[in-house]
C-alpha cells in the first residue's frame, strides 16, 4: 500500500528510473549520494518500482521504542556501531542462508559531506560472492540511475573505477570523496576488513 501511494506521488512529480532492471536473486545496492531524508521514501518508491523487496541497514538509534517497530517491518536491521561484532561477516553470513535476498546500504555513511566512503559494503559484497547495483539519486534530473551487476574480484582499485565513473555522472552537487577523484583520478585505499566493525 504504502509503495503504490509513493508510486503515485513521484511519477505525478516528475520522477522516473532509468537503467536496467536487476534479475539476479541476491545483491547488494549501493545508494549515493545520500544527502536528504527524502532518500527514504525515494528508496521506498524505487523497491516497489523494480517490485524487489530490498531490506537496508540503517543506524541503530532509529531503532527507538516508539519508531524501531516501523522500520522493521519496512525491512529495516540496525546497526549497532559501539558492538565488536564484524558486520562484514553478519552481512555475508545472512546472505548466504538466503536463496533471495537484496539489501541496501549507503557507503557515505551520512547525510553530510565526506571525504572518503566507508568500504565495508565493498568486503559484504566480496565475501557473500554477490553483486552490487550502483544506484544514483540524480536530483537535478528527478532521476534514479540503476547500474548493470557489478561484481567485485578484490581488486580493489580496479573494480571501483567503474563505481566512481558511475556516480561521477549523477549531476552534481557531489561529495568531497567524488569531487577529489575528478580531480585526481586517485581511489583511495580502503579501510582494513579487520576495521570494519
Amino acid at each position: 500500500m504504502i509503495g503504490a501511494i509513493l508510486t503515485f506521488i513521484y511519477h505525478r512529480l516528475g520522477w522516473k528510473i532509468i537503467g536496467p532492471w536487476p534479475t539476479v536473486p541476491k545483491a547488494l545496492w549501493v545508494v549515493a549520494p545520500h544527502s536528504t531524508n527524502w532518500d527514504f521514501p525515494i528508496g521506498l518508491w524505487i523497491r516497489d518500482e523494480v517490485r524487489i523487496y530490498i531490506g537496508f541497514l540503517a543506524k541503530s538509534s532509529l531503532f527507538t521504542w516508539y519508531s524501531g517497530w516501523l522500520f522493521r517491518a519496512l525491512g529495516g536491521t540496525p546497526v549497532y556501531r559501539s558492538k565488536t561484532n564484524n558486520l562484514v561477516d553478519a552481512v555475508a553470513e545472512t546472505f548466504q542462508r538466503h536463496d533471495f535476498l537484496h539489501v541496501c546500504i549507503t557507503p557515505e555513511g551520512t547525510r553530510s559531506d565526506v571525504s572518503k566512503l566507508k568500504t565495508g559494503f565493498y568486503y559484504m559484497a566480496q565475501k557473500a560472492d554477490v553483486p552490487l547495483i550502483l544506484v544514483g539519486f540524480d536530483w537535478p534530473r528527478k532521476t534514479i540511475i540503476l547500474s548493470e551487476p557489478l561484481y567485485v574480484t578484490g581488486d580493489y582499485q580496479h573494480d571501483m573505477l567503474p563505481f566512481y565513473e558511475f556516480f561521477a555522472r549523477i549531476s552534481p552537487p557531489h561529495k568531497t570523496w567524488l569531487r577529489d577523484w575528478e580531480k585526481t583520478g586517485m581511489i583511495p585505499a580502503p579501510t582494513a576488513i579487520s576495521a570494519v566493525k
